[in-house]
């Protein structure tokens, strides 16, 4: 997939293609229904299929213009997992708008003419049957229908997609996160709910929590995954999976334990401090795999992070043994809950047998 930081870098290529607006925040299964739907009519009219989306959020921006962060939504995918999720939809093309004061006063008509016919050249324009745009809102599906009879593009609207009759929505994703119940995120994305990202350093504090051998001094240390907004939509200690740090990409990912937030029982003075961090803790770390990688250390590498299931709230501790027990409590009750998938596993599969 072709991604173009604003409207500029795309104007170098040749104009045309099938287009479609949105935030697409977690690319959810009703999202995955209208980019097929896309690739489907660029193909018939031999364009490329292109998303329009924008960062920051606009329901970002109005918040801090306004100065109330309380406005601004819940994130549930970084700019990196929202392109890949893009891209392994088919898209061709994705063009990256930076929402700011020029765009976000530029009236409805002016968007159609300079940035849908202008500068992409649009010849079909798929959108939801909530779509607004322009200043104040004030453009709809009635004025795009208009201007594309005028100037010659196709236009459509898409229903909302219903699972198990409920709409699937960015804001159920972020509901259904926000309560942990990953089972219906899952469903509602049509994959497990990941993080991805490069291994960064933090203070290094976990190998020194407790020692997992003796002589290692490796204890609980962690893959740190920064997550680039202030306000994830999930939070507090997983149960994951971890793909990315075997040897070959058809290794097998990795059982581990993770806190997504704002770590509350470290201090101000943390390398990382202020930012959201997913810190993971890989519950085996085979000595194979530290062979395999520069130093037997993974930072640089771009791993990914499946939260499969919510084991509790993020808790304060008050110093390091009680931080270093808690830590030992939630593995052990991750490794119990990777037990249970195991034993679901083998009895299903004893009743397909039989």
């Amino acid at each position: 997939m072709k991604i173009f930081r604003g409207l500029r870098s795309h104007n170098a290529g040749p104009p045309g293609c099938a287009l479609t607006i949105g935030n697409f925040d977690g690319v959810h299964r009703g999202h995955q229904a209208m980019l097929a739907l896309l690739n489907n009519e660029a193909q018939h009219r031999g364009v490329p299929s292109c998303v329009m989306t924008f960062e920051p959020h606009p329901r970002d921006y109005f918040a801090a213009l306004h100065h109330k962060p309380e406005l601004a939504p819940a994130r549930i995918a970084t700019l990196r997992d929202k392109l890949q999720e893009l891209d392994r939809c088919g898209v061709d093309e994705c063009v990256v708008l930076p929402f700011n004061a020029k765009l976000a006063s530029q009236p409805a008509q002016a968007f159609i003419e300079d940035t849908l016919v202008r500068a992409l050249g649009v010849r079909y324009v798929l959108v939801g049957d909530d779509f607004r745009f322009g200043a104040q809102r004030a453009g709809d599906y009635a004025m795009l229908d208009a201007a594309g009879t005028r100037q010659g593009f196709d236009v459509a609207r898409m229903q909302s997609y219903e699972v198990h009759g409920l709409r699937v929505s960015s804001s159920a994703v972020r509901e259904a996160l926000g309560a942990g119940r990953m089972d219906d995120v899952a469903a509602l994305l049509g994959r497990p709910y990941s993080i991805s990202g490069h291994v960064v350093h933090g203070r290094k504090l976990g190998r020194r929590l407790a020692e997992s051998a003796p002589g290692r001094g490796d204890g609980f240390r962690t893959l740190n995954l920064r997550f680039s907004h202030w306000k994830p939509a999930a939070s507090g200690i997983f149960a994951v999976l971890v793909h990315g740090l075997g040897p070959t990409p058809a290794s097998p990912p990795l059982p581990g334990v993770a806190n997504l937030g704002v770590r509350p029982s470290l201090d101000p003075d943390d390398i990382n401090g202020g930012r959201v961090l997913l810190e993971t803790h890989c519950l085996q770390w085979p000595d194979a795999l530290a062979r395999s990688l520069p130093g037997g250390e993974a930072y640089g590498k771009i791993v990914r992070v499946e939260l499969l299931h919510k084991l509790h709230d993020e808790l304060k501790y008050d110093g390091l043994d009680a931080l270093t027990q808690g830590i030992a409590r939630d593995c052990d009750d991750a490794r119990a809950y990777f037990a249970s998938l195991h034993t679901q596993t083998h009895r299903q599969t004893t009743r397909d047998r039989i």
